[in-house]
């Protein structure tokens, strides 16, 4: 069974980090991008960042650019989110995805450019 899983996540205050994590299963990720995206009720799925296979390029919503980062270790085919500076407004559930082909941004900034989701972890920050 292909699954990623998400752990890290928490409530923690304004100013606070948390770290992400999402470990691949049945499958390896390693040739294909990853993602991280967040989803608040009510509101759409919105990107959060992408890396592409190898780690060389990253990509970061504008929201969260000198806040967060996004790595991965294809060996243990996991990728990890670095969420430091944290603001009530990144209130909300982040899954990771996988699968994602090609370099662009403008392609792995779209959920449809990922087969693969994880369930999600919720992430809460109180002010």
């Amino acid at each position: 069974q292909v699954q990623l899983v998400e752990s890290g996540g928490g409530s923690v205050q304004a100013g606070g980090s948390l770290r992400l994590s999402c470990v691949g299963s049945g499958r390896s990720f390693s040739t294909y991008a990853m993602g991280w995206f967040r989803q608040c009720p009510g509101k759409e799925r919105e990107f959060v960042a992408a890396i592409t296979w190898s780690g060389e390029i990253t990509y970061y919503a504008d929201s969260v650019k000198g806040r967060f980062s996004i790595s991965r270790d294809n060996a243990k085919n996991t990728v990890y989110l670095q969420m430091n500076s944290l603001k009530p407004e990144d209130t909300a559930v982040y899954y990771c995805a996988a699968g994602g082909l090609g370099f662009a941004r403008t392609t792995l900034i779209r959920p449809d450019t990922y087969d693969t989701w994880g369930q999600g972890t919720q992430v809460t920050v109180s002010s």
